[in-house]
């Protein structure tokens, strides 16, 4: 089995696991403690008319800020004080990153990595890609020391083989201390502190505290079982 790691595109036909680690991962994973499905939306208008028709929750940011008249943003910290059968989320990278993928894609962030490491490695045939969600088609450095910490998990449970760019992250997640503070000063964390939202970089960084791992399925996310 190989391992790769990528910028915003799948190539894999095989398995994917999307990280968008500030915030859309972490956002969907602490979501589904609350609720049964997320649908991933790539429009605000189509967030809205989805919504009304199931009767869901909306969540979902622009720029980081929250959209006017949602219920909330996309703050893995606030999402947990809503609950519901169906959450509609839209953001500016993580949902529109999910469209298009031909594999079997599985969600990652550091508050899950362990367990998803796990369940890649089950289901997986010959590849597992990590695809790290950027902004807007630029690399960011959050997205791919999560990818590394994912990956920490995946070696320590079965030898792998990794293309350059996935060794890469590997190594630079092994020292926690400097991952925190590259990922607190970076400037998606920034523009999270611009808008009052430290708590949602501090939630973010939290290791293994979920064993939920989310998979995206014929447009919408469910809990693995």
């Amino acid at each position: 089995m190989t391992v790769s790691l990528s910028l915003e595109r799948s190539c894999s036909n095989d398995l994917v696991i999307m990280i968008d680690a500030l915030r859309a991962s972490t956002t969907i994973t602490s979501a589904l403690q609350r609720f049964n499905t997320v649908i991933p939306v790539k429009s605000i208008e189509n967030a809205v008319n989805i919504a009304g028709g199931l009767d869901a929750r909306l969540a979902g940011e622009r720029e980081g800020a929250k959209i006017d008249g949602f219920d909330v943003g996309n703050s893995p910290v606030d999402i947990l004080k809503f609950s519901g059968e169906v959450l509609v989320l839209t953001t500016t990278n993580g949902t529109r990153v999910l469209e298009g993928m031909n594999a079997k894609v599985l969600i990652g962030s550091f508050t899950n990595a362990e367990a998803v490491a796990i369940k890649a490695i089950e289901l997986a045939d010959q590849h597992i890609e990590l695809v790290m969600a950027g902004v807007k088609g630029r690399f960011v450095i959050e997205d791919f020391l999560s990818a590394g910490e994912i990956l920490s998990h995946i070696i320590h449970l079965e030898d792998q083989e990794m293309d350059e760019m996935a060794l890469a992250a590997l190594m630079a997640s092994l020292d926690k201390d400097m991952v925190d503070n590259a990922v607190k000063g970076s400037e998606s964390a920034a523009r999270l502190r611009g808008l009052g939202l430290e708590k949602d970089i501090e939630f973010s960084l939290q290791r293994d505290i979920y064993n939920t791992v989310p998979i995206y399925k014929n447009g919408v996310i469910k809990i693995l079982k």
